[in-house]
């Protein structure tokens, strides 16, 4: 299955994690269950640094391969991975029947950093996504196909590929040494495979559709999906910012401050959300991909509130 972005309604994917422990298991296949619900192009899986096999992650997407219709993406991080490493991982994915994934370069893990003499094999997210089309080349080279009428006759035909998203960054990644180093990674992504981008969050529409439209002067062809995060806290906002680099963003930030309910916090992140959706849409936007937190209610409410799902959406039996 391959991740298709043309269909209307407006194109939704989500993210997702993997849980923590064995107890929020069934309330993360809850989730998944109500995300699937309104028939995303694909959910997600975080992945952290380093580690040699799927574990956790592995296990939620093979969950929403094989519970639910949706494409189960696997995200993949080179930071603390040896060629051998990535490659048995990347392999792995492959055998349970996940053919989509975004590369990652990640960051440094707990006490690294960009000085250490090994952060792995993998120099950059580049290098990953030609390690995954070619570890896929190196698996299966070619399909066959039966020939009608012709029993037991096959025909070989070109095989499959792989999708593979990478990270994008309207405003810069915090490492960026000059203003154009981001589209130039991006470039470099693409030439190595690359099929889709999908950003880091932003906080203002125009951050996101100017970024695109310098990608596009530079020549950057493939889809460029808007990361957006429903932010419903103070605290929320503030640890993303300590994460991301971002600027802060003022409008939201004092709105949040000054409300002194929990509900109103949650109204008025979803509101903005909602808004920047919408706008990124109207700019021509290839799609809206969410950040769940593990949580359908928040970012189904914004989709809601953005007019890209109606007010109600009926939650199916079950999901096949």
């Amino acid at each position: 299955m391959s991740i298709d972005l043309s269909t209307p309604p407006v194109p939704i994917s989500f993210e997702v994690y993997p849980p923590r422990s064995d107890a929020g298991v069934a309330a993360l296949h809850e989730t998944i269950r109500h995300l699937a619900s309104v028939d995303p192009r694909f959910i997600s899986v975080t992945y952290g640094a380093g580690g040699s096999t799927g574990g956790r992650s592995l296990e939620l997407l093979t969950h929403i391969l094989r519970e639910t219709h949706v494409e189960p993406l696997a995200h993949l991080t080179c930071v603390g991975n040896t060629y051998a490493g990535a490659n048995t991982l990347i392999r792995e994915f492959l055998d349970a029947g996940i053919t989509s994934f975004l590369a990652l370069r990640g960051d440094p893990p707990a006490g690294a950093t960009e000085d250490d003499a090994f952060l792995g094999d993998l120099a950059s997210a580049a290098e990953l996504v030609q390690l995954i089309d070619r570890v896929q080349a190196e698996r299966e080279p070619y399909t066959e196909a039966l020939i009608p009428g012709v029993p037991g006759a096959v025909r070989v035909e070109k095989r499959a590929r792989v999708d593979i998203a990478v990270a994008a960054f309207p405003n810069g990644h915090p490492r960026s040494r000059h203003a154009f180093e981001d589209i130039d990674a991006l470039l470099a992504k693409q030439a190595a495979g690359a099929t889709l981008a999908i950003t880091q969050l932003f906080f203002h529409a125009d951050d996101y559709l100017a970024f695109v439209a310098r990608s596009r002067e530079a020549g950057v062809t493939i889809p460029i999906l808007p990361g957006i995060m429903p932010i419903t806290s103070g605290s929320r906002l503030r640890r993303v910012l300590e994460l991301t680099g971002e600027a802060l963003p003022a409008d939201l930030a004092i709105a949040l401050d000054v409300e002194p309910t929990v509900e109103g916090q949650r109204d008025i992140g979803i509101a903005h959300a909602a808004r920047l959706a919408s706008e990124v849409v109207d700019g021509g936007a290839p799609g809206i991909h969410l950040y769940a937190f593990n949580n359908h209610d928040t970012v189904l409410a914004v989709l809601r509130e953005a007019g890209v799902l109606a007010s109600a959406t009926r939650m199916p039996d079950a999901v096949h």
